[in-house]
């Protein structure tokens, strides 16, 4: 698509909004202006190509299409079939995958397909085989009571939300919490490394039905032939939820060992994120849980999204070009010179460095807490989310950590000289904010001072960066 047909095509779109509601139309333009003017670096935030931001536009979302490829609920579904058919087909290519399941609207969903899948066929499979029937339609209620509560009583293990893991891993806030007893397995308190060892002594003493790999924080690789072994070992699922770095396996930066996909009983992923899609997810299998897996509609998704599947198969699309491997590599490149650029000026990283997309430093080495740092890097330009690092003292709100990651900088053609200079940045307004009072004395951890000048000095050095790699150049919402 041309930049004047694409500025052609949303200059259109936002005068029929306009006529509807102009508060919208605004945010709209607000929204597309905030991202060109800040240095986005929020590790699980990307740009969408305007192809496909544009398929969401459609009138593919007026479908219901409850059911799956040529077994809907619903009639004069044909389209939906095929692009719903597109995007299962791309998956599959694009990562080697045997099978694709597209309908989830976002990660925790896939997610949650994802653990009814496996308790399906770890659990209700059996229990239905051995009550002779066929269906779990033909369970009487007394039936599904035993089920519920053998469900209710299964076992997860996943990496704990300190050391880098995921809300829907089987922790209790999340419904995945309440479905799952749940144990974690952490990180070496000198290295901030997954130690396997230990993995494997946690899954031995705890026999988890399910094994959960992967990470929302955790700034290294994770060696899922390993993982395997523990798995089949206490004869466990392996689950990866690959949702941050599902862009650097598509592209090819993980590979072998590195790459879940063959590894795993079942992969989950979002569609956004390193992989620069719509925003949704989506499930990948081994044949024996495609059954299930693809009972995900009605078993805990509503109907299918048609414009976001149509849109998941546009990104999928590009993501199975040699151009998209380019930027998987340059985004794990520019992460190591990120990481590099930060440790060189004082900062101190979680694990000391990066072998993916994202960075974790460590803020209270500037005397700051993850909200404060937070906050100082946004008055000046610069959009990061505060995060916990492992044993965190200040827990999960205030936080002791920041993670910033490469994909959405990359999307706009940052390389080395720009992410160096980045980190310098960042380190300037570190270095340059102070914790302050709080109202009931002592120090606190949400208030800050920054120094005199600094946010705007910052704000004019990132708009020199940004203005030489525009967002969406060419393309007009005025």
């Amino acid at each position: 698509m041309t930049n004047d047909a694409a500025s052609a095509a949303y200059q259109s779109a936002l005068s029929v909004i306009e006529s509807v509601e102009p508060t919208v139309a605004g945010a709209i333009r607000s929204e597309l202006a905030d991202q060109r003017a800040s240095l986005k670096l929020i590790a699980s935030e990307n740009y969408a190509s305007p192809a496909v931001l544009l398929t969401m536009g459609t009138w593919l979302s007026d479908k219901y299409a409850e059911g799956t490829i040529g077994h809907r609920f619903y009639a004069g579904c044909r389209n939906i079939d095929t692009v719903e058919q597109a995007a299962a087909d791309h998956a599959r290519e694009l990562f080697g995958a045997p099978h694709a399941y597209v309908q989830p609207h976002s990660g925790i969903d896939a997610n949650l397909v994802a653990f009814w899948s496996i308790l399906a066929q770890r659990i209700e499979a059996p229990a239905l085989a051995e009550k002779g029937v066929k269906h779990v339609n033909d369970l009487t209620p007394e039936d599904w009571e035993t089920l519920r509560k053998a469900l209710g009583n299964q076992r997860a293990l996943g990496m704990s939300l300190d050391a880098g893991g995921h809300l829907t891993h089987g922790f209790r806030p999340n419904i995945s919490g309440k479905m799952f007893e749940q144990s974690s397995y952490g990180t070496d308190a000198e290295t901030g490394l997954l130690d396997y060892a230990e993995v494997r002594r946690s899954a031995q003493e705890f026999r988890p039905l399910v094994l959960i790999a992967g990470y929302s924080a955790y700034p290294r690789k994770i060696n899922f032939a390993t993982m395997r072994e523990i798995a089949d070992e206490v004869g466990a699922t392996l689950m990866v939820d690959m949702a941050h770095f599902a862009g650097l396996v598509a592209g090819k930066v993980f590979t072998g060992d590195f790459d879940p996909v063959p590894h795993a009983h079942v992969t989950t992923t979002t569609t956004h994120k390193s992989l620069r899609g719509p925003r949704g997810g989506l499930v990948l299998c081994q044949p024996e849980y495609a059954d299930s897996v693809d009972r995900g509609c009605p078993m805990v998704l509503g109907g299918p999204l048609g414009h976001v599947m149509a849109a998941k198969a546009v990104a999928l699309a590009e993501a199975r070009q040699p151009s998209f491997q380019t930027y998987a590599q340059n985004v794990a490149s520019n992460a190591v010179t990120l990481a590099d650029g930060l440790m060189k000026r004082g900062a101190r990283l979680v694990t000391g460095g990066t072998e993916n997309h994202l960075v974790l430093i460590d803020v209270s080495t500037f005397g700051l807490t993850g909200r404060q740092a937070e906050s100082a890097l946004l008055d000046s330009g610069i959009v990061t989310n505060r995060n916990a690092i492992p044993r965190d003292p200040n827990g999960a709100w205030y936080t002791s950590g920041v993670r910033i990651g490469t994909p959405a900088l990359t999307s706009r053609g940052f390389g080395a000289a720009e992410f160096d200079r980045v980190a310098e940045l960042i380190v300037d307004v570190l270095t340059g904010t102070q914790p302050t009072a709080a109202p009931s004395g002592g120090v606190s951890k949400a208030k800050y001072a920054i120094a005199d000048g600094l946010a705007a000095k910052t704000h004019d050095a990132a708009a020199e960066l940004l203005d030489a790699n525009p967002l969406y150049p060419g393309l007009e919402v005025s």
